[in-house]
């Protein structure tokens, strides 16, 4: 239920947004608006306010909506009423509202990102854990525990900053100009390379493939956290239990633990735990799931923390009003090229269609980040609503970057493109939607189902 209202949340404040963007230019471009709706289909819910001539529906498909203007192309129009119908404005006109709804979604990112800036974004401080060998980040001598100071000249106050910058040149298969310091405060400078990135890799963890991963002090294999109707529910293992050994073999960490769960998938274990100063056997049998094509052992367990301890590993990013604007803008920039960058790649086929996702992954996401509170929740939303904005301008027929290109072609040209070409752009474009639609679901689909 969690997930499905704050999926539905979601795509309201998103769907509203874009079309009050396309109904506001339209409006102050003197077009008159019929209809104003969220949602496709079965009309639900209709008001029209006294004097006002623009009809507020809500639909019964929640998936989108649509701003209807007076148009001679889909029905007559009265001749008093020329000169507010849409297809009768000037090619500049027609361009400013059809732009208006991908901008609106692009602004409200910029908007939310600009109030979490301001009220702090929590993260996680960006130190080095150990460094895998044999990969990039042991060739270029990096070392556990050193901070990453910046990347590219760029501050990296937590990881999350330093997975967008990492993204952003290993799609690039650019080097990486890292400032770290270390645990004695000592600067250095190390020259990661990230050429041999492959398109598989970037399907997973790619900074594990390059040799990074955060910090993670030593757990005690003590259990802090049981899954409702996990491997570990099943098992009868609680909260509070200790694991003393698997199989004979003595643990001294959560991470051991963990892989020696990972290591034995669908196959049984007999773990001797603590409880209440007593010492009991127990059978469990990881669940076999698939993660970047590979079969793990999982249980639904998390560890437990010392609240200490995770405090001193905690941060947070905040800025004054106008460096908080300052740094909504660069996120909704950089995220837009990164997202135009992974569109590109997946043309061009370096990297997996794999990374398309569909509504439902986009509804567990929606539903995950609600879970974890509203600045996750708001973070989405602004994701979403520059991904939204994005896809948008994209030049396909049927989306607001198909009509962008038509009215781009009749301002060189001088005349509007054939009625013919219109037609065949519009099936054309429903296709290509269609395609990627079916390949979305697909995709949610499979992650489902393997993982």
């Amino acid at each position: 239920m969690t997930m499905l209202l704050a999926f539905i949340l979601a795509i309201a404040v998103l769907v509203v947004f874009h079309e009050f963007g396309h109904y506001w230019v339209a409006r102050r471009c003197g077009v008159k608006v019929l209809r104003f709706s969220v949602g496709f289909g079965k009309v639900l819910y209709s008001k029209r306010y006294a004097g006002g001539e623009t009809e507020w529906v809500i639909s019964a498909i929640p998936l989108g909506g649509y701003v209807k203007m007076l148009d001679e192309r889909e029905g007559g129009v009265a001749e008093h009423e020329l000169h507010r119908a849409f297809n009768r404005q000037p090619v500049l006109r027609r361009m400013a509202i059809v732009v208006a709804g991908p901008v609106a979604n692009l602004l409200l990112a910029i908007i939310l990102y600009w109030a979490l800036f301001m009220h702090g974004v929590p993260g996680l401080k960006p130190v080095l854990g150990e460094i895998v060998a044999n990969t990039p980040a042991a060739a270029a001598g990096l070392h556990a525990q050193e901070t990453i100071v910046s990347i590219n000249g760029a501050a990296m106050p937590d990881w999350q900053e330093v997975r967008w910058a990492m993204l952003e040149l290993a799609l690039q298969k650019a080097t990486v100009q890292m400032e770290v310091k270390s645990a004695q405060g000592e600067l250095a400078r190390h020259v990661l390379d990230t050429g041999s990135l492959t398109a598989n890799d970037l399907d997973g963890n790619f900074l594990l493939k390059l040799g990074v991963q955060p910090y993670q002090p030593l757990l005690p294999p003590v259990i802090g956290q049981v899954l409702p109707g996990g491997v570990a529910q099943r098992a009868d293992l609680r909260v509070g239990d200790r694991i003393v050994s698997v199989d004979g073999q003595t643990l001294v960490d959560w991470k051991a633990w963990v892989e020696t769960v990972r290591s034995h998938p669908a196959q049984g274990l007999h773990v001797l735990i603590e409880r209440a100063g007593q010492t009991l056997a127990v059978d469990v049998l990881p669940e076999a799931v698939n993660e970047s094509g590979k079969q793990i052992g999982r249980i639904g367990a998390g560890p437990y923390i010392d609240p200490a301890l995770l405090e001193g590993m905690r941060t947070e990013v905040r800025y004054a009003p106008i460096a908080a604007l300052t740094h909504a803008i660069r996120r909704t920039w950089e995220t837009s090229t990164l997202s135009l960058q992974m569109l590109g790649k997946m043309v061009l086929g370096e990297i997996s269609l794999k990374n398309l996702s569909g509504p439902i992954t986009i509804a567990d996401y929606a539903g995950q980040s609600a879970q974890m509170g509203v600045i996750p929740y708001v973070g989405f939303l602004a994701l979403i609503s520059i991904s939204l904005g994005v896809l948008n301008l994209l030049p396909v027929p049927v989306l607001d970057g198909g009509h962008l290109l038509y009215y781009t072609v009749e301002l060189f040209k001088g005349s509007p493109v054939s009625e013919r070409a219109w037609e065949l752009g519009q099936r054309l474009g429903v296709g290509l939607l269609g395609a990627m639609m079916v390949l979305a679901l697909y995709n949610d689909i499979s992650r489902l189902i393997l993982g």
